[in-house]
């Protein structure tokens, strides 16, 4: 509702919130995150898709490895902000990104979180699931059965070059096309 007590239609809601987290965005970490992955620096990127990089995320859990992200470009502190074409695009290549966590690392199923409370830019995490995690860790969600922080860190050109490879390979069809990012 407004100050006033009306409510507000979509579009002015929309811009209200919008303007008001504007701030909060640039110079965040996805935002710094997104400019690295603009100018080429970031190993990571699993493919440029319609609404944002796919990357692997910096921190893979032991159990389960294969954790992505897809960061929006531009950079929206919220899902809330995108317009109804933007949104349906940024969900359909998460669901996309999901689809190639699921087909590269045999998963079971993909949690799907957007939080944005200790980071406020909009991020969705793509964690793959596993039948043969303990079964008390399962019925948690991940971030609350595993410490991502104390987790290894990802390494694109290392341990992580063939699922990297494999996710860019399963990706490529979806991907936009370099010429269209110039």
């Amino acid at each position: 509702m407004g100050i006033d007590g009306a409510c507000l239609g979509p579009e002015e809601h929309r811009a209200g919130y919008a303007s008001r987290m504007a701030e909060r965005v640039d110079g965040g970490a996805i935002f710094q995150r997104v400019a690295r992955l603009q100018r080429g620096e970031d190993g990571q990127v699993l493919a440029r898709m319609a609404s944002g990089w796919a990357i692997l995320a910096n921190q893979q859990p032991e159990a389960l490895t294969g954790c992505c992200m897809l960061l929006p470009d531009p950079v929206v502190a919220a899902l809330n902000d995108l317009d109804d074409a933007a949104r349906a695009t940024f969900l359909t290549d998460w669901t996309r990104l999901g689809d190639a966590v699921l087909a590269v690392t045999g998963a079971e199923r993909i949690n799907y979180l957007i939080l944005c409370n200790q980071v406020p830019e909009l991020h969705g995490h793509v964690v793959p699931r596993f039948a043969d995690e303990d079964p008390e860790r399962r019925k948690k969600g991940p971030f609350e059965a595993y410490d991502f922080a104390a987790s290894r860190r990802a390494d694109a050109d290392g341990r992580d070059r063939e699922l990297v490879r494999r996710l860019r390979e399963w990706l490529r069809p979806f991907a936009k096309l370099e010429r269209e990012t110039k």
